[in-house]
C-alpha cells in the first residue's frame, strides 16, 4: 500500500524563491510543508477576501477598480488613513458601494497625487474589471516609481519586467487569486533606490508582522505560459514537472531504465501558485524507500531531455507523459493494459459515457444518476493530443451543468473509490470509459429531431445538438407572425433532410415556406424556432417568454 505523508501546512509565512534558493529537496522523515500563494497572501493581511474569507469563489471573481485601489493604499501603509476620511466630496458614483469604500474613494479624490483621478466625468467606476497592466502599475507606484518619469503607461509590462515581476504579465483575465501572485513578487521587490524590500519597508511601518517574512527564501513552484501548451507547473527553477498516464493504475508504474529518463521530483518545504491549492500536494514513500511528491495523487517527474528552464520536450512522449496544468485543467488521462488511455478528472478518477444518450442530450436521470454522478469542471484545459474545444457543457433538468465531451455527457461511477478504479467499464453493456483518440459517440441514433427531459417542463423537443425548440402561439392565426426583429430573436429551425428519433412520428413534422421565402420545420403544424438567448444544450429560458412561446411536448402539443 502507498504510504502518502499528510501535507502540514507551515506555520511560517512562504513569500517565494529568493535569489540564490537551491533546488528543491526533502529528507524522507521531514513533514511536507506547503502553502500557497494565496495562503501566505491571507497571512501577510494583504490579500483578505470577503466575509467568507479567501474562498475559492473570492479568488476566481474578477479584479475591480476598487480592490484594486484599496490594495494600492494598503501597500503604502494609508489603507488605515484612508478608511478614516471624513470628507464630503466624491465621485459622482460612489453611492454604489459600502460606506467604508465610499470614504476611500473619497480619501482617493482628495489626493490625486496618489493616482486614483478617475475615469472621466467625475466618475470613478469602482467595479469596473481591471488588467494584468493596470495592476502592474499599482504595483510599480507602489515601489516609488512614478508613471511620466521612471516609465510609460504602454510600457508598464517591459518595465515591470525589469524590476522583477512579471508572473502575471500574460493574464488575459484578471482575477483575485493573481493579485496574490502579483503582490508577492512586489513585497519581495526593493523599493525605488534602496536596498530594502517592499515587505520589509511595510513591517518597520508595522502593517505586517515582522517574524512573518522569515521564509522569504522557501522555494516556490512556478507557473510557466506557452503558445502550445498554455500554463504548466515547473519546479523553482523553472524546470517542467509531469505526469505519467500509467500511474493510475500502479504509482510505481515508473522504474529502472524509465526512472532514468524520468527522474522523480521530490520537495518537503515549497510554495505554489496561487492557482494550485496547497492541499492538492503530498508525498508518497516508492517500492524502492525514495520519497515522491505528488499532485492530486499523480507522482512527479523531471524529464532528463529538458535542458533548460521552461523546456516541454517531454510533454505527450509516448502520449503517456503530460505537464501539470493549474487543477490539471480538470482532465487528465490514465492509462491501463487492458483498456489504453482513457478520460479521468484532474485526480485520476475515470469518467464514463452512457451508450444510450444523444449528442446533447442526457438519458440518465432520477436513481441512475444516484449510480452515475455527473462530471463537471468549469474550465477545461485538456493534455496534448486532446482537443479543449471537444469539451462543452450541458444545462441538466434541475439547472445543473455537467461536461461533455463531443457532445456527450461525462459521468463518475459510484463503485469507483480511488484513483485507477475502472469499476464501471461495461456496466450493463452501456457504460463505457472514453479513448479520446477512438471515441466517434455512441450508438444511439442523433437525430435532427429529438427529445429531452425536464423535471420542470417534462419531455420536450431540441435540436441535434440539444437546443431547445419553441412555439409560438401566435402562429396559431398566421404561421408568419414572427417577422422582422422577431426573428433576430428567435431564429428559424430547419433541417432539410430531417430525421425524427424512435419516440416521433415522422409524419407529425413537415416544412412550411414562409412569406419571404425561407422554408422551416413544422411540428404539427407549428413552426419552430430557437430563442437567441439559450447558449448551452438543456436551456430552456424561452419558455413562457411573453406568455407566448413555449417548449413543445410531443404528448401535449395539439395541431395547430
Amino acid at each position: 500500500m502507498v504510504n502518502v505523508k499528510k501535507v502540514i501546512l507551515s506555520s511560517l509565512v512562504l513569500l517565494g524563491l529568493a535569489a540564490g534558493a537551491t533546488a528543491l529537496s526533502a529528507a524522507a522523515a521531514e513533514p511536507l510543508n506547503v502553502k500557497s500563494e494565496t495562503d501566505i497572501a491571507g497571512d501577510l493581511g494583504i490579500l483578505q477576501g470577503d466575509g467568507s474569507g479567501l474562498t475559492a469563489e473570492y479568488l476566481n471573481k474578477s479584479t475591480t477598480r476598487l480592490q484594486a485601489a484599496v490594495m494600492s493604499l494598503r501597500l503604502k501603509g494609508l489603507e488605515s488613513e484612508a478608511l478614516a476620511y471624513k470628507g464630503t466630496e466624491n465621485f459622482k458614483d460612489a453611492s454604489g458601494v459600502s460606506k467604508e469604500n465610499q470614504a476611500i474613494l473619497g480619501y482617493l479624490k482628495a489626493n490625486p497625487a496618489l493616482g486614483w483621478q478617475g475615469t472621466g466625468s467625475d466618475t470613478f467606476e469602482p467595479m469596473a474589471g481591471i488588467t494584468a497592466q493596470q495592476y502592474y502599475k499599482v504595483l510599480l507606484e507602489s515601489l516609488g516609481y512614478g508613471q511620466g518619469t521612471d516609465f510609460q503607461y504602454d510600457d508598464v509590462i517591459t518595465f515591470a519586467a525589469k524590476n522583477g515581476l512579471s508572473k502575471i504579465a500574460g493574464v488575459q483575465s484578471f482575477k483575485n487569486l493573481h493579485i496574490a501572485t502579483a503582490t508577492l513578487e512586489a513585497l519581495k521587490a526593493p523599493i525605488k533606490g534602496s536596498s530594502k524590500t517592499l515587505a520589509v519597508d511595510l513591517s518597520d511601518k508595522g502593517k505586517i508582522n515582522a517574524s512573518k517574512l522569515s521564509s522569504l527564501e522557501t522555494p516556490a513552484l512556478s507557473l510557466k505560459m506557452s503558445d502550445a501548451l498554455g500554463s504548466y507547473l515547473t519546479d523553482a527553477k523553472g524546470m517542467t514537472l509531469y505526469y505519467f498516464t500509467k500511474d493510475v493504475a500502479d504509482v510505481n508504474s515508473c522504474v529502472d531504465a524509465c526512472l532514468a529518463n524520468w527522474p522523480i521530483f521530490n520537495a518537503n518545504n515549497f510554495t505554489v501558485p496561487a492557482e494550485f491549492s496547497a492541499a492538492d500536494f503530498g508525498v508518497f514513500t516508492r517500492a524502492d524507500g525514495k520519497d515522491q511528491l505528488t499532485y492530486k495523487g499523480w507522482p512527479l517527474y523531471y524529464f532528463a531531455k529538458d535542458q533548460k528552464p521552461g523546456d516541454t520536450v517531454g510533454d505527450n512522449v509516448g502520449k503517456v507523459w503530460f505537464v501539470i496544468k493549474p487543477s490539471n485543467g480538470g482532465i487528465a488521462i490514465g492509462t491501463k493494459p487492458d483498456l489504453g488511455n482513457y478520460l479521468t478528472d484532474a485526480s485520476g478518477m475515470a469518467l464514463y459515457y452512457y451508450d444510450k444518450d444523444t449528442k446533447g442530450v442526457s438519458n440518465c436521470s432520477g436513481k441512475c444518476l444516484e449510480k452515475w454522478p455527473v462530471f463537471y469542471s468549469s474550465a477545461i484545459s485538456a493534455p496534448t493530443g486532446v482537443n479543449s474545444a471537444d469539451f462543452g457543457t450541458l444545462v441538466r433538468a434541475d439547472g445543473s451543468l455537467q461536461t461533455t465531451y463531443q457532445g456527450f455527457p461525462l459521468y463518475y461511477w459510484v463503485d469507483d473509490k480511488k484513483m485507477g478504479d475502472t469499476t464501471g467499464q461495461d456496466v450493463g453493456h452501456v457504460w463505457y470509459v472514453i479513448d479520446p483518440a477512438k471515441f466517434s459517440g455512441t450508438k444511439a441514433v442523433n437525430s435532427s429531431v429529438k427529445t429531452s427531459k425536464s423535471d420542470a417542463l417534462g419531455t420536450y423537443l431540441v435540436d441535434q445538438n440539444g437546443m431547445a425548440l419553441y412555439l409560438f402561439t401566435k402562429d396559431k392565426a398566421d404561421p408568419n407572425s414572427c417577422v422582422g426583429p422577431c426573428l433576430v430573436n428567435w431564429p428559424i429551425f430547419y433541417d432539410e433532410n430531417l430525421t425524427v428519433s424512435a419516440d416521433l412520428t415522422a409524419s407529425d413534422f413537415g416544412v412550411l415556406t414562409r412569406a419571404d421565402g425561407k422554408k422551416q420545420s413544422t411540428y404539427k403544424g407549428w413552426p419552430l424556432y430557437y430563442w437567441v438567448k439559450d447558449h448551452l444544450p438543456g436551456e430552456t429560458t424561452g419558455q413562457n417568454v411573453g406568455k407566448v412561446w413555449f417548449v413543445l411536448d410531443p404528448a401535449k402539443t395539439e395541431a395547430r
